[in-house]
């Protein structure tokens, strides 16, 4: 498997919680460096345990610090992602950012009757959620506080590229003043806000304009459109 290196998402099977690893190209004590938030231990324990990732043939493996895997992946019947499963029993799904939300529909389905067309457009995936609109936005730890706003920027690029983030200067929440975010980013379906000492909190839709930290741990982060 060619690219394993490189930005992942961790989450266990049949539930929302998950985390974004990124497996580096540099060597550690237990193979080759594996990073992530320190919010994944909270979301999955089993990332307490885990020092460092290794690539036999097609698979990779994320390991303690003996080097023993603690998951061991190889492909999923997909294509598109990879499986493991935990000495508890737990099923694991790792699958690169860069890979589109939802597998393209079958070219070959649907074609022929009326009633197997309407079946290959009830089958078709939905739509990966829209990014949010740049402008301004009340970010609170709590909802329906309104003691912080930040301004997103709108993106230089063409595929939601890393744009600036504003704090308004009126924040009345340190919390907040102390992850000061500056730039933000929107990519297969989760917005995130990276703060200036380099760390992120990823974010996805309610609904309605609203933005909730994804997974749920910690402190809670509540992003919500407002008028100037």
């Amino acid at each position: 498997m060619a690219g394993a290196a490189g930005t992942w998402e961790l989450s266990l099977a049949g539930g929302n919680r998950r985390c974004v690893l990124t497996l580096a190209t540099d060597t550690g004590p237990s193979g080759r460096v594996v990073r992530f938030p320190a919010g994944c231990r909270r979301a999955l324990p089993l990332m307490a345990g885990i020092t460092g990732w290794l690539f036999p043939g097609e698979g990779i493996r994320l390991v303690d610090r003996n080097a023993r895997p603690l998951l061991a992946f190889s492909r999923n019947p997909d294509g598109m992602s990879l499986g493991a499963t935990a000495e508890s029993g737990e099923r694991y799904n790792l699958v690169p950012l860069q890979i589109a939300a939802m597998r393209p529909p079958d070219p070959a389905a649907g074609a022929g009757s009326p009633a197997s067309a309407a079946s290959a457009e009830a089958a078709a995936p939905a739509p990966p959620p829209e990014g949010p609109a740049p402008g301004l936005y009340a970010l609170d730890r709590a909802t329906q506080k309104d003691v912080c706003r930040i301004e997103l920027a709108a993106s230089a690029g063409t595929e939601r590229e890393a744009a600036p983030v504003r704090l308004q200067p009126d924040c009345r929440d340190s919390g907040i003043t102390v992850f000061d975010p500056v730039s933000w980013r929107f990519a297969n379906g989760h917005l995130t806000l990276k703060a200036r000492r380099g760390h992120a909190v990823n974010l996805v839709a309610t609904g309605d304009g609203r933005w909730r930290r994804d997974p749920e741990i910690g402190v809670a982060f509540v992003l919500r459109k407002v008028e100037p």
